[in-house]
């Protein structure tokens, strides 16, 4: 390149997008982007796997009638749950973070039309916090909650309905956790950091765990090309994360597969 000539401009619509959900909810998405005539690359950056002694579900989910409310905190923990739930009971309300987990729910054949369903009133805030702004928490108090989960997971839920005097019980759903790091993972990863691409993030926990694995694979030098990457990520509390981690280009999409794909289409 001549001195002080500038480098020529990318073309957004030659970037990959690297969808990093676990592989269930990887397909969709990734059909929608290949729409809009943008390369897919999926990686999955969670697995998510069975329990292996599913016994404590299943006793919880045999009492749904126990309960007024059951919370789920995601659209694995709806499908790991029904699994074991034949049909949904008349009168127990549900409590749902966003859009994917509405639509795991419609494809288990419940929706608005069949039992009541709480979720954030501004879909591009699917996070714990707008989600008990949407509850009625003074009708619950004295009444029993059901919050189906991972084996981990943030506790404010948890926390706001027992503050509220809710008699709150948990139970885990199934397990999450960061891929080991193998050849052929390296092999993937390695040449989405040496070049531009469009990185859809959809929790801190992959986040973190994508540094991790960068660093694994070529140290800080690796990292510090991780973080001139560009990220769309859907709720506040992960671009915090991004910031932690020292990323640069960040774009806060809002929740639910349409905000994310109008974010990239934006970036066109």
């Amino acid at each position: 390149m001549p001195a002080g000539a500038e480098p020529a401009p990318v073309d957004s619509r030659s970037v990959p997008v690297v969808i990093t959900r676990p592989r269930a909810q990887c397909d969709a998405l990734g059909a929608a982007v290949t729409a809009l005539g943008r390369e897919a690359v999926l990686l999955p950056l969670l697995e998510i796997a069975p329990l292996p002694d599913p016994a404590a579900l299943r006793g919880e989910l045999a009492r749904l009638d126990d309960y007024a409310l059951v919370a789920f905190v995601s659209p694995n923990a709806i499908d790991a749950a029904f699994a074991h739930i034949a049909a949904w009971p008349a009168g127990v309300a549900i409590a749902v973070l966003g859009e994917g987990s509405r639509h795991s729910l419609a494809a288990h054949g419940v929706s608005d039309a069949n039992a009541t369903i709480f979720s954030p009133q501004d879909a591009s805030r699917s996070d714990s916090e707008h989600l008990m702004a949407s509850l009625d928490l003074a009708a619950l108090a004295g009444r029993r909650v059901l919050i189906v989960r991972g084996e981990t997971g943030r506790e404010l839920i948890a926390d706001g309905l027992r503050a509220a005097g809710a008699l709150v019980t948990t139970v885990a759903a199934y397990r999450r956790r960061v891929p080991a790091l193998t050849p052929a993972l390296a092999a993937q990863i390695t040449p989405l950091i040496e070049r531009p691409c469009d990185w859809i993030i959809t929790s801190s926990e992959a986040l973190r765990g994508l540094f991790g694995l960068v660093e694994q694979i070529g140290g800080a030098a690796a990292v510090a090309k991780l973080q001139q990457q560009h990220l769309i990520v859907p709720h506040a509390r992960i671009a915090e994360t991004a910031a932690a981690l020292g990323v640069g280009p960040l774009t806060l999409s809002g929740s639910g597969d349409a905000s994310l794909l109008a974010a990239l289409q934006s970036r066109a």
